[in-house]
């Protein structure tokens, strides 16, 4: 079962970091999960690196480095990616998310078919069965 891992899960998964939620570890973790990190997040990385650094102290190039090593496969970016953002709806009643990566990785696991583990309580608002937060 392939996994698109939201790119602060991506982050605290390679770093092994104390932030990852133990539900989050112990999907990534089993046999039968092959963990995907989009290109998206590897923009975001280098965007907020370009920014700052001292708050994103790795690049994108180090996050590919990372992501390829961990054995992640690579999502990359396509048409219909792009177009599935269009049919996103969030709820009336959802507080308000502007996140453009969020709402392209969203996109991307709907139209893959595949589940985006996040940690950001923010996408519960768009309804969307792909999404999983932990």
């Amino acid at each position: 079962m392939k996994v698109l891992l939201d790119t602060h899960i991506a982050l605290w998964t390679l770093l092994d970091s104390e932030k990852l939620p133990t539900e989050a570890r112990n999907l990534i973790n089993q046999e039968n999960v092959e963990p995907v990190f989009s290109l998206i997040s590897m923009w975001e990385i280098a965007i907020k690196h370009a920014i700052h650094p001292d708050q994103m102290p790795i690049t994108g190039a180090q996050f590919l480095d990372y992501c390829t090593q961990a054995g992640f496969l690579q999502l990359m970016i396509y048409e219909e990616h792009v177009l599935e953002v269009e049919k996103l709806k969030r709820d009336e009643n959802a507080p308000s998310h502007k996140d453009p990566f969020d709402r392209m990785l969203i996109a991307q696991a709907k139209a893959e078919g595949i589940i985006l583990l996040t940690h950001d309580s923010l996408l519960a608002g768009y309804n969307e069965p792909c999404v999983m937060t932990v």
